[in-house]
């Protein structure tokens, strides 16, 4: 073995007294067992709300081993990628665990993906079949023909509400304001898929912790998304990670309801608040459209919640919102915040108005996320991502994967039960993040603080984060440069108090008469929202190496 064959973890010595350094790795569930135990344990508990109706976790284990069920009588095998394009409505939950239950592979897609993103997941992925908000059925409806989808289920907002009629586009509306008009005619409805997978059954399955429940896609400095490969033990183990960590503060809290605004298909998201408030027997409050900040607080003034989970834009624009403070919140006892940094004054602001402080954690979609999360005992923010959870070995790297001494900068790298078994297919890319030793390289720059807490500095890479969404250069600098009115492109991040970053474009124009918004209204027929850049800049030249290659770095200093 090498010199980080047992790395020192100087965290340990401060970790709250009923943290252990480990957990137990042989004991976990698979995600399979995980749910039907909570079924079973928490049958006539809330498990999920939305919309203001509740359904038990009996009540969703019906409808997730008629999903299951179903697949199974269409012919899918075990293993089979199946895709869910949802924002969070029930009909999410419900069709997630299905999946799993089947013993087959979720595929998150972002439902507000263009026709191009959606067919090179797709295709990527290999999936066979998905679950998608009728909101978007058009999208899927165009992508369909190059895709291998053998089957399409069209879900609708007020599904497994017991919804019928006019409440039903009341639903609608709060998601989108109208379906736009789809052709689909091989689309099954879901209603339909639970009945004929009630009368169909569930077939057990055997499901190992090594056999692949996610396929969470993520981008990459080349600018083409790769599925992070992670298996049932993976994520089983974070869940473990956070229930050891957050259990002492959680726990103590009667009947929690965790806000879940972050959509299902983010991995924060996915496993904090659903798959850990289903281990746990918690219920989670399902926003189905957190933009909406309006609608969001008026259905936070209607509802108790005990927990809450965000990002930094998150937390600030409903900090920021003046109807915040008709909002209850003497039952909130916990906020937790990642994705993105979180940033002191958005903390302060926070505080203020809930009287609950901000615990940053940090992790990636290849780590099933978390990676470190600070003391849950915090009274203020502290800035830091805190200490790495059990099980989980970290150190800073220089580009010569030599460790750094504390307190200088170098590259996060991680190795734990919870980081991904590689990127799907992509053997590649894997030897790119992974060391020879196991570590996983994070490409996030930080330094470890005395007490063994981490912070993060820089990204490594040249990745715009704009509200917790990565944003690839390569990839919009791809899709500018085939207008052609377009000579060169150049694509940065720059600071923007809204979202941590906006993105940048640098352009030299092929054509004089080029204007700004040609060049938006092209990027949001191909790319989806936030990836659109916000900032244009036309220039006569653009700075690069003697090979000719542009040099980002050089527009990001105050003179370019």
């Amino acid at each position: 073995m090498s010199m980080h064959a047992m790395p020192s973890r100087p965290w340990l010595a401060h970790y709250p007294a009923d943290v252990p350094a480990e957990i137990d790795v042989k004991r976990l569930p698979d995600l399979a067992t995980l749910i039907r135990d909570s079924i079973t344990r928490f049958g006539d508990r809330r498990a999920f709300e939305s919309f203001g109706k509740s359904l038990t976790y009996r009540q969703v284990g019906e409808a997730a081993e008629a999903v299951g069920g179903w697949l199974q009588a269409q012919g899918f095998q075990k293993g089979d990628r199946i895709a869910m394009m949802m924002p969070n409505v029930m009909a999410y939950p419900a069709a997630m665990f299905g999946t799993l239950l089947g013993g087959f592979t979720v595929v998150n897609v972002n439902p507000l993906y263009t026709v191009r993103e959606l067919i090179h997941q797709l295709n990527d992925s290999g999936a066979e079949a998905i679950f998608v908000l009728e909101n978007f059925a058009h999208v899927v409806a165009e992508a369909l023909p190059h895709t291998s989808l053998k089957k399409v289920v069209i879900v609708s907002a007020g599904d497994l509400l017991g919804f019928k009629g006019k409440i039903v586009s009341f639903v609608a509306k709060y998601v989108k304001k109208v379906v736009p008009p789809y052709s689909l005619p091989q689309g099954i409805r879901f209603e339909d898929v639970v009945r004929v997978g009630r009368g169909a059954g569930l077939r057990p399955v055997q499901i190992s912790l090594d056999d692949i429940a996610f396929l969470q896609y993520t981008g990459g400095t080349t600018g083409v998304s790769k599925g992070a490969t992670l298996t049932h033990r993976n994520i089983s183990a974070n869940v473990a990670q956070a229930e050891m960590w957050l259990g002492p503060a959680v726990n103590s809290i009667p009947d929690n309801v965790m806000v879940t605004a972050l959509p299902l298909y983010h991995i924060f998201a996915l496993t904090c608040c659903c798959l850990y408030m289903m281990k746990i027997g918690a219920a989670c409050l399902l926003i189905a459209n957190p933009r909406d900040i309006p609608g969001f607080i008026a259905t936070l003034k209607k509802s108790r919640f005990t927990l809450m989970s965000g990002v930094n834009t998150l937390y600030n624009a409903l900090a920021n919102h003046p109807d915040i403070r008709t909002v209850d919140f003497t039952n909130l006892k916990f906020c937790v915040a990642g994705g993105m940094a979180t940033q002191s004054a958005v903390a302060k602001n926070w505080k203020a108005v809930s009287g609950c402080a901000i615990i940053e954690g940090y992790g990636l979609s290849e780590t099933s996320p978390i990676l470190t999360v600070n003391r849950v005992d915090l009274e203020e923010f502290s800035g830091t991502i805190g200490f790495p959870v059990p099980s989980t070995d970290m150190d800073l790297r220089d580009a010569e994967g030599k460790p750094v001494p504390v307190g200088e900068a170098g590259e996060i790298c991680a190795r734990g039960p919870q980081v991904m078994q590689g990127y799907w297919q992509r053997p590649d890319e894997t030897e790119k993040v992974m060391t020879a030793d196991g570590f996983f390289r994070t490409g996030d720059i930080g330094v470890q603080l005395p007490d063994g807490t981490f912070k993060i500095v820089d990204r490594l890479k040249d990745m715009i984060l704009v509200s917790g969404f990565n944003v690839y250069p390569n990839e919009v600098e791809d899709v500018i440069a085939r207008h052609p009115g377009v000579l060169e492109v150049a694509v940065i991040g720059v600071p923007d108090p809204q979202s941590t970053e906006a993105v940048a474009a640098y352009i030299v124009k092929k054509d004089p008469d080029l204007q700004a918004e040609t060049i938006r209204a092209h990027c949001r027929s191909e790319l989806t929202a936030y990836k659109v850049p916000k900032v244009i800049h036309f220039r006569d030249s653009l700075p690069k190496t003697n090979v000719g290659k542009v040099l980002r770095r050089m527009l990001r200093e105050p003179s370019a």
